[in-house]
């Protein structure tokens, strides 16, 4: 049987931030991961450095998020000196567009409500009418209504993100073991045992790390982790020269030409299969907004589970029954990389997660129930 230290289930971007982290400061912690086939939100993402709207009657993440945007530079920094990997982080804002009044005042709406719930403590923002949108970006379509604009937003390039994470944490000594699914935790005295094909760890900590895979490993630890299905779908277009003058939650020009198309959700089947229905829903809206992309062809398209909480709202949480086991699940595995890497792991390695972090326990969910 083999023994370690810390051993984080999951190899992801939540999972890779966080033993990268952990490397930065002298713990090089094994990573257990599944296979290349596995359902992994962190190939299917959109890449998105973003805070506008997160949060909303969560102000603990409203501000979670902003925190972790704001040390996206120093992340990004300090990844490409483990890696030599420049992941394009581009933080220059971004826009909401609405396509009818109602969508306006409902974004307008929830920007007003997150800023009050924050005490004015959230990322700053504007509310653009026809007008100024169209002052700030001459190419938007006839059916903009208006947007929401903050400075705050960012992006990078996905594969490089993951690629960096993978290369940076394996550079400072962590462990890295594809093709292990752990079957079976099992709670001993001075930690525990991690049981798969072909293999039997004792770890004296664990992390879970597994983004779907949570909500089956949780229990075997006294934890909890209450997901709900949400597959998005993504269009990608063919390369091209830059002209996208923005950022937007659900158009992007990536640094390498292409344009990413998303949004959607569906919540009511297991299939990894595109859907052609919500395709031309996708295109429809895009072109809508910038009509431009009309001339450009879509060349792949694909799906993706997100790891997504049943309230939304990430989970971070040690075990009361059997201290040494964390779990950490959430849907913004890009935004909240820096936080992951540079906050969360330090506080894994000291075995105290602070008190900041205990608004995201998934005992809110139990405390909803008995209420």
């Amino acid at each position: 049987m083999l023994d370690a230290d810390l051993t984080i289930i999951g190899g992801g971007l939540v999972g890779a931030a966080i033993a990268w982290g952990l490397a930065r400061i002298g713990v090089k912690p094994l990573v257990l991961d599944g296979s290349d086939l596995d359902l992994r939100a962190s190939r299917a993402n959109f890449a998105l450095v973003w805070v506008q709207g997160k949060g909303l009657h969560s102000p603990h993440y409203a501000l979670w998020s902003d925190k972790s945007a704001k040390m996206w530079p120093t992340m990004a920094a300090a990844l490409y000196e483990d890696s030599g990997i420049d992941v394009g982080l581009i933080q220059h804002g971004g826009f909401t567009f609405a396509l009818s009044d109602e969508e306006l005042e409902a974004i307008r709406a929830d920007m007003e409500c997150i800023a009050s719930e924050t005490a004015g403590d959230a990322p700053a923002y504007e509310v653009l009418n026809e007008c100024q949108t169209r002052e700030c970006l001459t190419q938007i379509g006839p059916d903009v209504v208006g947007s929401i604009y903050s400075p705050a937003d960012g992006h990078v390039n996905a594969l490089r993100l993951f690629h960096a994470l993978h290369a940076a944490m394996i550079r400072r000594g962590v462990s890295y073991r594809p093709n292990h699914r752990v079957d079976a935790i099992q709670p001993v005295t001075g930690g525990f045992i991690l049981r798969g094909d072909g293999f039997s760890i004792l770890s004296k900590k664990i992390v879970l790390a597994a983004g779907l895979d949570n909500e089956r490993l949780a229990p075997m630890v006294r934890l909890s982790c209450p997901l709900k299905r949400s597959k998005g779908q993504i269009l990608v277009t063919e390369k091209c020269n830059p002209f996208l003058p923005c950022l937007s939650p659900t158009i992007r020009q990536t640094d390498e030409g292409g344009i990413m198309i998303g949004d959607s959700e569906e919540t009511d089947t297991t299939s990894i299969a595109s859907s052609s229905d919500i395709s031309a829903v996708l295109a429809s809206r895009a072109v809508r907004v910038f009509p431009i992309l009309a001339d450009l062809s879509v060349v792949r398209s694909w799906t993706g589970f997100r790891v997504k909480t049943a309230d939304g709202v990430p989970i971070y949480d040690h075990s009361a029954r059997h201290p040494g086991a964390f779990l950490v699940a959430c849907h913004s595995g890009v935004t909240l990389a820096a936080n992951h890497a540079l906050v969360v792991a330090p506080q894994i390695a000291a075995s105290d997660l602070s008190k900041d972090l205990s608004s995201f326990s998934a005992r809110r969910f139990h405390a909803e129930q008995i209420a």
